[in-house]
């Protein structure tokens, strides 16, 4: 019988997680350099540059950054004290606040932008053909549903065995 090291999931898994903790480090670096963005500041950012009138419920920029609350507030602090967002309470309901893109944040994104998508040319998608691009467009688009929708932010999913893979540092360095 295969233990868990020895497995294909175990193969598939550690360079999966390595790389992707390598590739977050690499493009939050580059960022901070090229732009005087972190990775975290860009992705707010480009959330709410995509939402109508450039606003969204605090709630569920937390859901979609996947930060709690208090971590979420912290950032939109961070972010308002540059002048890339504010943070407006609801008319309607003033247990409501939005975080509201403002025309200074949405210039630093743009400025950002060219240089960002070259990086992550460079460092992931340069290196993959139209196949590999479609599946791993498919893997995480399904991973992502599943991780939204069945689980919380903190329970554990089980797998097919009744266990799930190992966190970081459970048995080793990165799993």
């Amino acid at each position: 019988m295969s233990t868990w090291r020895d497995s294909l999931q175990s193969r598939a898994w550690r360079p999966y997680i390595e790389a992707s903790l390598l590739l977050e480090t690499r493009l939050d670096e580059d960022l901070r350099a090229a732009a005087g963005l972190s990775l975290m500041d860009y992705n707010v950012l480009l959330v709410l540059s995509e939402c109508p009138a450039h606003r969204l419920r605090m709630g569920e920029l937390a859901a979609r950054m996947v930060f709690s609350p208090s971590r979420l507030t912290y950032q939109i602090k961070v972010m308002e004290r540059r002048g890339w967002v504010l943070r407006q309470t609801s008319p309607e309901d003033r247990r409501v606040s939005y975080a509201v893109l403002t025309a200074t944040g949405l210039e630093a994104l743009r400025e950002a932008d060219r240089h960002h998508i070259a990086t992550v040319r460079r460092l992931f998608t340069d290196d993959l053909d139209e196949d590999e691009l479609h599946v791993l467009a498919d893997v995480f688009t399904r991973l992502r549903s599943r991780l939204q929708g069945a689980y919380g932010p903190t329970a554990d999913a089980p797998s097919a065995s009744g266990q799930g893979p190992p966190t970081a540092g459970q048995g080793g360095r990165n799993g």
